[in-house]
């Protein structure tokens, strides 16, 4: 017995070994090495690259775990359906298929908002929107919504949306205020009533009080109306991740990676308007390193042809990872000149182009110093409010920047707006919206139990959709 295993055996040996490399399945291949951490090479990567790959493989392992579990966990059919996703950071936020698109039409006998007022704006137009509409929801389409706002939706905007599987919105009186000082400065009203109008404005406030939702409202609201609209829904990451350089003639630190992403999200929404704009300035654009291709050769500066469109001057920034950042730079000198249409550059997350980047520049062997955002070629470029350009920051506070000084650099003293969380009247409707939405059990809502939660919340959005449910 033990020797026909014996002669099995060596009978499977000499038949592995007469096999072609392509036919053995059992020979390794060798394959090019990765570059270690520490080496030289890789040096100019920013770390947070391999973080979020081993982040991204931890968060596939832990939903397929969810997954398991709530297969094999069984559902009662009676659920109440605000009870679904009690738990936030289990739920997608990216995941809006159970919100209705196109919303449902608006019925009378429900949609009741608090002493019997309507609770959705009879319009479907931020523009038509008045000052009777405040304290009123007002219903999107979501198909509108992601073609119009193509950068990307703010979380809090996805995470309302996923909740109460409707896209609708709150018409705030303070975002009717922001929209209707931009709208002064474009079309100024006969009669002047000695209104102020700010050019550039910084939104701050408490933690979710709805910062990035007013402003992508405004942008909504600026491109229905033909607006030239620069929204970055994520400041934080033209300061993070990625390769980067410092360029020895401007002194600054390239990112052509991030540089590249900002021209590819520009283009989504914009490309028919930046066809018809011509490039006022034709200066040659200088060139720098290239993402993983190095430095072109035999070359400093790319021009321009007459007659260019600014369409054109991005395509080049995007066919050539060399121009990429310069183009960057390029386009924020073309909007300030741009006559034909207003241009607005909506900026959320704005706190953080003023604190340090993730990136480092090594100083010793064994230190290294933290670079400053101001210190990037494409933040240098666009963070500036001491101009006479259309500009519009967002502050954010789950970006754990901290609390800036209220003098900033680069930004007029007048600017700052402090958005407040939710009054009495605007909770009152949020929670008759929730009770609509069926967040609340119809049995268990009172007046009484939705302030409790009020004053508990301290009128913060986020904690009262997360405590209703409870209710």
């Amino acid at each position: 017995m033990h020797l026909r295993c014996i002669l099995q055996a060596a009978a499977a040996a000499a038949a592995r070994k007469t096999l072609k490399p392509s036919q053995n399945p059992f020979l390794i291949i060798p394959t090019i090495p990765k570059l270690s951490p520490l080496s030289p090479l890789s040096s100019f990567y920013s770390s947070k690259t391999a973080a979020s790959k081993s982040k991204s493989k931890s968060k596939a392992k832990s939903k397929d775990k969810s997954a398991k579990e709530s297969s094999t966990a069984t559902k009662d059919d009676d659920a109440f359906p605000g009870t679904e996703d009690l738990d936030a950071e289990d739920a997608d936020p990216e995941d809006l298929s159970n919100v209705a698109d196109p919303p449902p039409p608006i019925d009378k006998t429900l949609d009741v908002g608090p002493k019997g007022l309507p609770l959705f704006a009879m319009t479907r137009s931020i523009a038509e929107l008045g000052r009777k509409d405040a304290c009123t929801y007002m219903d999107f389409s979501l198909a509108d919504l992601i073609a119009v706002l193509a950068e990307g939706l703010p979380s809090g905007m996805k995470r309302e949306f996923k909740e109460t599987r409707r896209s609708a919105l709150l018409v705030r009186q303070n975002f009717l205020d922001l929209r209707d000082n931009f709208r002064r400065i474009v079309d100024p009203p006969l009669h002047n009533k000695g209104v102020k109008v700010r050019k550039q404005i910084v939104l701050d406030g408490p933690v979710s009080c709805g910062k990035s939702i007013a402003l992508a409202m405004l942008v909504h609201w600026a491109r229905s109306e033909g607006w030239l609209v620069l929204y970055v829904p994520q400041g934080k990451e033209w300061t993070h991740g990625g390769f980067f350089y410092k360029h020895p003639d401007t002194g600054l630190w390239d990112t052509p990676i991030q540089a590249a992403k900002i021209l590819q999200d520009f283009l989504k929404f914009n490309k028919s308007q930046l066809e018809q704009l011509k490039c006022q300035c034709y200066d040659p654009i200088p060139l720098g390193e290239g993402a993983g291709v190095g430095w072109m050769r035999g070359a400093d500066s790319m021009a321009m042809p007459e007659g260019s469109s600014l369409f054109d001057l991005i395509q080049t920034g995007l066919t050539y990872t060399h121009a990429a950042v310069g183009v960057v730079v390029r386009l924020r000198k073309e909007l300030s000149m741009v006559k034909d249409v207003p241009v607005l550059i909506a900026i959320d997350q704005y706190n953080s182009w003023f604190t340090f980047s993730d990136y480092q520049e090594p100083v010793t062997p064994r230190s290294c110093r933290p670079i400053h955002a101001r210190e990037l070629s494409t933040v240098n470029a666009y963070r500036s409010m001491m101009n006479d350009d259309m500009m519009v920051g967002a502050f954010s506070h789950s970006t754990a920047v901290g609390k800036l000084r209220k003098d900033l650099p680069d930004v007029p003293l007048d600017a700052r707006i402090n958005l407040p969380r939710y009054s009495l009247d605007e909770a009152a409707t949020v929670c008759h919206y929730y009770l609509r939405q069926r967040v609340i059990r119809p049995d268990a809502f009172s007046e009484e139990k939705w302030k409790k939660i009020y004053y508990l919340s301290n009128g913060n959005g986020s904690e009262m959709r997360w405590l209703v449910p409870f209710m």
